[in-house]
């Protein structure tokens, strides 16, 4: 695991779109794994800027997110189809049917995991995976627990990711208490994972993460496996290191 420690919000932002340009100037066909939340959502506008100024074509790329709320349609403005459209994909030239998210309002949602699944092993897999952290070690929705899943999956969110992702939301009580989330399987199988983490609230889970123990009570630490895993914290998210 390569860790790069940065001074700020924007500079983590900007190295951030340095790999996801690379990656897709490589390879125009690449496959992205993107996630939602306030983490990632500056290296969305430095893509935007690049696209805008011909620096990157989405033409031919192929995403698939990490996650979906359970229950919330596609236009309910917390639903991560909404977040992912309004913060990158009208924005820039990505063919709708290139993109991929889990279906929060699938009428069967144990086959719904099956499907993306499947999507994501006819596309060939990702070549870069990105990923955030929650404070409590958890990537995706893959909450810590005693066992994990590998594939996609149905999973009941914590306490303390409800409180985490209120914050989104008017209460509390109006956060899902399910989601639709790629297993750690699907993560790991990704030719190469980017994880970002910012601010004092992710230090703990950084310093977790990384301390050359690997627990499924902090998920994140598996990343510790991965062949090409790179880590780009802000000072304050490294404090603890």
């Amino acid at each position: 695991m390569k860790i790069i420690i940065v001074q700020s919000y924007s500079e983590m932002s900007q190295e951030a779109a340095d790999v996801v340009t690379s990656i897709i100037k490589a390879n125009n066909r690449a496959v992205l794994g993107l996630a939602t939340g306030s983490t990632p959502e500056g290296m969305y506008v430095e893509l935007v800027k690049r696209f805008r100024n011909g620096l990157i074509d989405f033409q031919e790329v192929v995403s698939f997110n990490l996650d979906e709320y359970l229950n919330l349609p596609p236009d309910h403005r917390q639903s991560y189809h909404y977040y992912m459209k309004t913060k990158l994909f009208d924005h820039i030239n990505i063919r709708p049917e290139k993109v991929n998210i889990p279906s929060g309002s699938a009428e069967n949602p144990e086959l719904e995991c099956s499907r993306y699944d499947r999507k994501i092993i006819e596309a060939g897999g990702i070549n870069l995976q990105i990923l955030g952290i929650g404070s409590n070690g958890h990537i995706g929705f893959n909450e810590p627990a005693d066992a994990l899943s590998i594939n996609t999956h149905l999973v009941e969110l914590t306490p303390d990711t409800l409180q985490a992702n209120s914050r989104f939301f008017e209460s509390l009580e109006q956060v899902p208490k399910k989601a639709i989330t790629m297993g750690m399987g699907s993560i790991m199988s990704a030719k190469k994972i980017l994880l970002l983490a910012s601010g004092t609230g992710k230090a703990r889970a950084i310093k977790s993460m990384s301390d050359g123990i690997v627990t499924t009570a902090v998920p994140a630490s598996l990343l510790q496996l991965h062949h090409d895993a790179t880590v780009i914290i802000d000072s304050d998210a490294a404090a603890l290191l």
